[in-house]
């Protein structure tokens, strides 16, 4: 695809369609690399687990930190009936 440079106060720009950005993923950031003679545009990563400090920090205040399971059940099954 043949793009035109936009100058964009001391700097220079490309327009990506929508279309493109949609199709590789990209809202609203993008990690950018130049490789040899090329410019490389690509998605970010995602960050997993990025806000899940916060979250448990919240949970804890708010006391919804609490074992769903009883934490002494016997995994070892040597109490266990079978019938």
């Amino acid at each position: 695809m043949k793009v035109t440079i936009a100058s964009i106060g001391n700097s220079k720009g490309v327009r990506i369609p929508k279309v493109v950005l949609e199709q590789c993923h990209i809202k609203k950031e993008a990690e950018m690399e130049v490789k040899g003679k090329s410019i490389i545009i690509r998605a970010c990563k995602e960050e997993p687990r990025k806000d899940w400090e916060q979250a448990f920090r919240k949970m804890r205040e708010n006391k919804d930190d609490q074992l769903i399971i009883d934490d002494n059940i016997d995994l070892e099954m040597e109490q266990w009936e079978w019938k």
